[in-house]
Order: structure tokens, then C-alpha cells, then sequence
């Protein structure tokens, strides 16, 4: 956080607190215990740079309109030697603080003394949070809610990072249960098909149709040839899916990658299996009272935390249900140290959350630091037509396809522009273009802008040089202050951003960012004007290419210096 930012909100408090202690002292008020008071940016900046309720909030204790009590408030306040130059009281009874030019001048000097570092913070504390997302089911290619949860969660960990925590970004392979079965079933009929004809079975209704099934069975049969058709079903099967899943897990990696997502881990459902994860969990919630049995199956009190009714754990066949094997992972996932874990899902899954909350609860964990962000589906657009196919293959859009269309910036910003929890556009044409429209384009186009302004004046023999605090006190323009304004708002932007798990704080921050340099530059001039005046400018141009940058790096989008 620029320290200056620090700075002021605590001079603001003691000026304030000195001022009741003198009336206090003055018997202009009732000797009484302050209460606590908050200190906020008015809505309006005419009012004031920061604002204070301390008034609102002492009424009762003093026993006089808010009013009457910021009068009294404003007649001790000492400003002098502090960050700010004006005092003004307000209705119902607002202090309001107008900061100096020393403020401003604080403000670009912290943040070309921090240069790639601006932002970071330790407001996490090195806490441990894990943020699990995609987790796309590894029998078939990914689609576009992935795409938009790849982009969010990815997002969402680097901003947790630069807020202080310690962040682990993780991938949840199904490779187990009803939809490994489901695969292998689709993979044995195809594999049949191929080597036998269209007629020789009859292919499931409920197995999966994809090309890509196809492609397996083919790759399969050009290896091992009719080596499996007379194999047992469960060998056979169980040869498909060891043979297809890597190559589906790859190209998820591989796609991934391409979209500059790495994970520090990619779990296996199957682990849990192996390692007895799913027989402890079950066993402990037996003990802990929180199962029953019931035609032949395990079943789980749900409905006792939070679900809407009962759920198996384990079938009449004996094998786990996809939720008993959910709980043994989040189980995995709080017992490996991890302080909080996020998980990104879509919003299909919304009636999930409470019930998985519910079991943390039920196997003695705290179900409130599983937190869950839920995404709203993308609606892919090409001008203004919904586009479902994809021109190059006739199928649905994958992510690979949107890569392949799309600049992986533009995907990646493009995503991170609205909350997770609203339903988006995507529009396939903007993406691509080049001008100001595309907000991507817009931003990028505004670090270029910076890096040009510097490049032309080097090429005349003008190099940026240091700046005093008393030279950068020349930044006194409502424009050059309304952009430091922004510039020293970025860390809690960051802060606020891992709070609330909304990276689209963060585009939304470029956007303004890139909006107010566009302003300054062309009301303000940086050649051509005396030399200590064309230097602070330039030092205002160098902070705010620092914060862009760094802005852009949290968002893994390109900061690019010519365009």
C-alpha cells in the first residue's frame, strides 16, 4: 500500500482524537469514552478527500446533534505539519479533509521507490489458501465455463498472492466413479465399431458422442488392433481408459499452459481411493453418529447440516457415491494446512455448497473457510449473433477453439471483467479488434502510450531524472491529482479484491487507470514545458506505468511497450 495512503488515514485519526481531547479538556465536551469511527473517500471528492463519521457516531455518547458535535470537533483541529490543508464540516455531520500537495508529492515518490513491487501488501499474513478451479471433467474436451473459470481462478490466486497470502493453486481430476465407467462404456463401443463396423453394436444412448471418443478408439486400435475384442469387458475397458485419459489430461495441460494457467498440483480422484481417504472419512462420520443404513446403502445426514435431504455415501453395490469421495477430498485439502480453500464451480452446482459447507461441519472441520465462488454461463458473440459452433469444426465451442480465434489477453481480461456471479457476453469480434472500443486494446494501448512518451524524449537527449518531494509538489492539476488519487488507491483495490474473491476489481481498476492517464496527457504537457515541471510529469507518467504494469501482471495479460 503506498505508505502515504497509511499515513494519512493515521494522521487523520490522531488529528481527530486530539481535537475531542481538547474540547473534552475545554468542557465543550462530556468527559465520555470515544466510540469507534471509520474513516472513508466521500462519494463526492468536492466534499473532501477523506471523510470521517466521528461525529455521527458520538451523538448518543455526548448527547448533542451530530452537527454540534463536528463544530466543536472543527474549532480544536490542528492541522499543521500534517498531509492534509483544508477542513470543512458537512451535514448531518461529516468532517471532511482535503489532502495536501505533500500527500500527492508522497504518493509517486513511493511508488517509483517500490516500482514492481506496488501493490503487494501483507494484509494475508502468509495465510495458507488454496483456490481450486476448472476441474473439468477429464473425459472430453473443455468448454467455455471452463474458460471463464480458468481465467477467474487463476486471476483470483494472483491477487490473493499480492495481498499476502500463501497461495496454492490446485486441479481436481475426476479419474473415478459413474463417469470414468460412462467413458470406458463409450470408448469399448467405438473401439468395436471401428474394427467390426457401425452395425456391429449398437452404441448407448447416455455414452458419450463426442468425435474425440472416436479419435481414442482409433488411436487404440492402430496399437493393439483386435488384441482386446474378445478380452473381458473389464479388462477391455479398463485398457480403453488407461490408454485415452492421459492423452485427455495432456491436452488439458496443454491447453491450459497455452492460456498461461499452471497449477502447483493436479489431484487424482483415484488417489483417494488408494490411499483409504474415503474409507476414513466414512468411517468418521460413522463414529461421529452422522450415517444410517438403508436398503442395502450408507447413507450421510445431510439434511442435519445444511442439505436439502439425505445422501448416500456408499451404493448398494458397494462402491462410494461422487459425493463420498468429495468429502474425503476437502477433508485431503483442510488436513494439507490449508487455512482457507476457495473453490471456483459453476453455477449448476449452486445447490452443492451448502451441502459440502455441511459436511466440513459434520466431520468436525469448519465448514465457514470453505468459501465457493460460483460462475454464471458465457454467452458467446460475433457482432450481435449468438455464436454456438465453432466456423472451423461445426462442434461447440471449446477452449481450444477460443484460443485459436481469440488473443489469449483479450480472453483473459475479457473474463475477469464481470463478477463471477453475472451472467456475460463474450463478443467474439471485439476481442480482436484493434481501437479503444476493445477494453483490452484500451489499457494495453495506454502502458504503450507511457513507454512512447519516454522513448521520443530519449530519442531527443531528454532522460527522466530523480525528482525532491518539493519538486514533485509542482503536481498540483486536478487532473495530475485525480490520476495520483487512483494510482494510490491500487494496493487496497488488491485487498479489497481478495476479500470480496472478485478479480474483475482489478480490470475495472485498468480500465480507470488507463482513463484517467488518457485525461492527463492531453490536458497536461509533459515536452515542452520548463525542466522541473516536464520532470515531475514524466515521474507521474513512470508511476503510473509502474501500477499499470503490475496491474497487468496480477491479470497475466502482456504490458506491451509499442502497439
Amino acid at each position: 500500500m503506498s505508505k502515504m495512503v497509511i499515513e494519512a488515514e493515521k494522521q487523520l485519526y490522531e488529528i481527530i482524537l486530539n481535537a475531542m481531547g481538547a474540547a473534552v479538556a475545554e468542557g465543550e465536551l462530556a468527559s465520555q469514552p470515544i466510540p469507534a469511527f471509520g474513516v472513508e473517500v466521500p462519494a463526492d471528492r468536492s466534499h473532501g478527500d477523506l471523510s470521517t463519521n466521528a461525529a455521527m457516531v458520538s451523538a448518543k455518547v455526548f448527547r448533542l446533534p451530530p452537527i454540534k458535535i463536528a463544530e466543536i470537533i472543527n474549532r480544536y483541529i490542528i492541522i499543521d505539519g500534517t498531509l492534509f490543508d483544508k477542513v470543512e464540516v458537512a451535514r448531518p455531520g461529516f468532517i471532511n479533509f482535503t489532502l495536501s500537495s505533500d500527500f500527492y508529492a508522497g504518493v509517486v515518490a513511493d511508488i517509483l521507490e517500490q516500482a514492481e513491487k506496488y501493490g503487494r501488501s501483507d494484509f494475508g499474513k502468509g495465510k495458507k489458501v488454496m483456490v481450486e478451479f476448472v476441474s473439468a471433467n477429464p473425459t472430453g474436451p473443455m468448454h467455455m465455463g471452463n474458460a471463464r473459470g480458468g481465467a477467474l481462478g487463476d486471476c483470483l490466486a494472483s491477487v490473493l498472492d499480492a495481498a499476502g497470502y500463501d497461495v496454492w493453486r490446485e486441479f481436481y481430476i475426476n479419474d473415478a466413479g459413474n463417469q470414468i465407467e460412462k467413458f470406458g462404456m463409450s470408448l469399448e463401443a467405438r473401439y468395436i465399431q471401428h474394427l467390426k463396423g457401425e452395425d456391429a453394436i449398437e452404441f448407448p444412448e447416455d455414452a458419450y458422442h463426442g468425435d474425440d471418443i472416436r479419435e481414442h478408439a482409433a488411436g487404440f486400435a492402430a496399437i493393439y488392433k483386435d488384441k482386446y475384442l474378445e478380452a473381458d469387458q473389464v479388462e477391455r475397458r479398463a485398457a480403453l481408459v488407461k490408454y485415452a485419459l492421459p492423452i485427455n489430461i495432456e491436452r488439458m495441460q496443454r491447453d491450459l499452459e497455452k492460456y498461461r494457467i499452471k497449477y502447483d498440483r493436479w489431484f487424482y480422484e483415484s488417489s483417494l481411493h488408494e490411499n483409504g481417504d474415503i474409507d476414513d472419512t466414512i468411517k468418521l462420520l460413522t463414529e461421529r453418529g452422522m450415517t444410517y443404513e438403508k436398503e442395502g446403502a450408507l447413507w450421510y445426514k445431510a439434511s442435519e447440516y445444511g442439505g436439502e435431504k439425505d445422501e448416500v455415501l456408499i451404493r448398494a453395490n458397494g462402491n462410494p457415491t461422487y459425493f463420498a469421495a468429495d468429502i474425503a477430498y476437502h477433508r485431503n485439502k483442510f488436513n494439507r494446512g490449508f487455512d482457507t480453500c476457495i473453490n471456483v464451480w459453476g453455477a449448476d452446482h449452486h445447490g452443492h455448497v451448502a451441502r459440502m459447507k455441511g459436511a466440513m461441519d459434520a466431520i468436525g472441520l469448519d465448514g465457514s473457510k470453505l468459501k465457493i465462488v460460483l460462475i454464471q454461463l458465457v454467452r458467446l458473440m460475433r457482432g450481435n449473433e449468438i455464436v454456438r459452433m465453432s466456423k472451423r469444426s461445426g462442434k461447440a465451442i471449446q477452449l481450444s477453439d477460443l484460443l485459436d480465434e481469440v488473443p489469449v489477453d483479450a480472453a483473459r481480461f475479457f473474463f475477469n471483467q464481470r463478477e463471477a456471479n453475472t451472467q456475460m457476453d463474450f463478443d467474439l469480434e471485439l476481442a480482436v479488434e484493434q481501437s479503444s472500443q476493445n477494453p483490452v486494446y484500451y489499457v494495453q494501448y495506454a502502458h504503450a502510450r507511457i513507454c512512447s512518451i519516454f522513448r521520443n524524449l530519449e530519442g531527443e537527449g531528454i532522460n527522466p531524472r530523480g525528482c525532491t518531494k518539493a519538486e514533485l509538489s509542482l503536481l498540483t492539476l486536478p487532473d495530475e491529482k485525480e490520476l495520483i488519487r487512483h494510482l494510490a488507491g491500487f494496493t487496497v483495490e488488491i485487498i479489497e479484491s481478495a476479500k470480496a474473491s472478485d478479480p474483475a476489481r482489478i480490470t475495472r481498476y485498468c480500465l480507470e487507470l488507463a482513463s484517467l492517464f488518457h485525461k492527463f496527457y492531453n490536458s497536461c504537457r509533459v515536452k515542452g514545458e520548463d525542466e522541473p515541471l516536464m520532470q515531475v510529469r514524466l515521474a507521474l507518467c513512470s508511476a503510473a506505468r509502474h501500477t499499470l504494469k503490475n496491474a497487468l501482471v496480477l491479470l497475466k495479460i502482456d504490458a506491451p511497450e509499442s502497439m
